[in-house]
């Protein structure tokens, strides 16, 4: 007896431990921003310190172009052909469309395998009284802003710490404030980090950097740039992030967590502004060579600045040109901490645990996207071409990604066989839902007025 008790405690120090998981989402951050991406201007040492170290994707795909669906394919691991929540809806007085009641989420997976599990900075998927609550939705913690209209202010009158809001004095919610809340969201995930150092655990650290309004409390070695104080702000909001960034890096070193954690980092959808706008152009945020932005489904509005760390397990200095999605998180996270998804969460993703290893990406059939802000989008990529639809009565597009990422020749008339399987997985990729109708807003035109008599 004695023997065998040795042999089960032997067994179980020499078993490798389940490894920590941080997932990092910024707000409205374009591949462009960064230094390891091309960015001359904008400084981000400790992200491409990151990127040296670790791994940078340069076809990681968003769940689709705005917050709240991108966030809620990140957190259900359905894309957004299937996901409960597929475009921004606002609820009064605060908050959004909920997360449904029953809804698995990586953090609930997470959780039941015995993970601890917190969200800092933007939920955006319920407020505390729904379903949608982050309390309900698996995580045992949350500090920061629930609804993402809330989270437009970096000076906010009060913040939550779980379901308890607590005011920012001196704050008035409008840009003028002494508490820049970053500044508490970023501590209260470092101290929770550092309180769950024993692990296991599953930290969603969802910054709200770069997001407008454009407001930061320094701007630091941008101050006396000749640039206009909204382009001042939104690099010094780039580097801030990229600080931020750096001191949990720090910390995970100082605790000796780095070797037991992967660090994944990525923006939630497309820049929020034209490249051809003052903004784009001074950051050069074509510099990707990619089509669009936030609120459309070309490449420059899906594909995400991504960077994956992990000390030992990472390769370093690798950058992967092979594609993955947001819907892909769950079950990678699920085969990391070695947990049971449940057989009635039917995810759409693939693990990516060997090739964040190394390996390559899973083989698959297709990505799907759809988008409903205002006229329905729907976007589909196969092998290496690439279908999108402006609308259910526009024609389909057809681009050929390896030959022309930046999607400028349409091939549709020439390939009417790809269009055909466009329209085939358009279809089949989605479940109708009342609340996601595919719909073709008519553009109004502006009526001239008559003179008066």
């Amino acid at each position: 007896m004695i023997r065998v008790l040795f042999c089960i405690l032997l067994m179980a120090a020499s078993a490798p431990a389940r490894p920590n998981i941080i997932f990092i989402l910024c707000d409205d951050l374009a591949q462009g921003d960064l230094g390891c991406y091309g960015q001359k201007i904008i400084q981000t040492p400790h992200l491409d310190r990151m990127a040296r170290e670790g791994t940078r994707f340069t076809q990681a795909y968003c769940g689709t172009s705005v917050c709240a669906p991108s966030r809620s394919v990140l957190m259900t691991g359905l894309h957004s052909g299937h996901c409960p929540i597929r475009a921004n809806r606002e609820v009064q007085p605060e908050g959004q469309k909920p997360l449904p009641e029953g809804t698995i989420t990586v953090a609930k997976v997470l959780k039941d395998a015995g993970y601890a599990t917190a969200a800092c900075g933007k939920w955006g998927m319920g407020m505390f009284d729904t379903s949608g609550s982050p309390l309900k939705m698996g995580f045992d913690h949350f500090f920061g802003y629930n609804c993402q209209r809330h989270a437009h202010s970096y000076f906010p009158a009060y913040l939550y710490n779980d379901d308890k809001r607590f005011d920012l004095p001196g704050n008035d919610g409008k840009g003028v404030g002494k508490t820049y809340a970053q500044e508490l969201i970023s501590n209260e995930a470092l101290k929770w980090v550092r309180d769950q150092q024993r692990g296991p655990f599953f930290l969603y650290y969802a910054i709200t950097l770069p997001h407008g309004r454009f407001e930061i409390d320094d701007q630091g070695i941008y101050k006396d740039r000749p640039w206009s104080e909204t382009q001042k702000n939104y690099a010094a909001m780039v580097t801030r992030l990229d600080s931020d960034v750096g001191r949990l890096l720090d910390l995970l070193r100082e605790l000796k967590l780095d070797q037991n954690t992967l660090v994944m980092i990525a923006g939630d959808n497309g820049s929020s502004f034209d490249p051809k706008s003052d903004m784009g152009k001074l950051f050069n945020q074509a510099s990707n060579g990619l089509r669009g932005y936030k609120r459309g489904l070309y490449e420059g509005a899906l594909r995400q600045a991504a960077l994956a760390w992990w000390p030992g397990k990472v390769p370093a200095g690798r950058v992967s040109d092979e594609p993955w999605a947001f819907w892909d998180f769950l079950p990678t996270a699920a085969g990391l901490a070695s947990a049971k998804i449940p057989v009635e969460c039917h995810t759409d993703g693939l693990s990516l645990v060997n090739h964040l290893q190394g390996g390559p990406t899973p083989s698959r059939d297709y990505f799907y996207w759809e988008l409903h802000e205002g006229t329905s989008l729907q976007a589909v990529r196969f092998g290496n071409w690439k279908a999108v639809r402006n609308g259910p009565q526009k024609p389909v597009e057809i681009y050929d990604l390896e030959n022309d990422p930046g999607e400028q020749t349409d091939l549709a008339a020439s390939r009417p066989e790809l269009v055909a399987r466009a329209e085939t997985l358009m279809k089949s990729s989605r479940t109708d839902h009342p609340d996601w109708p595919l719909v073709q807003k008519a553009v109004r035109k502006a009526q001239k007025k008559k003179p008066r008599a």
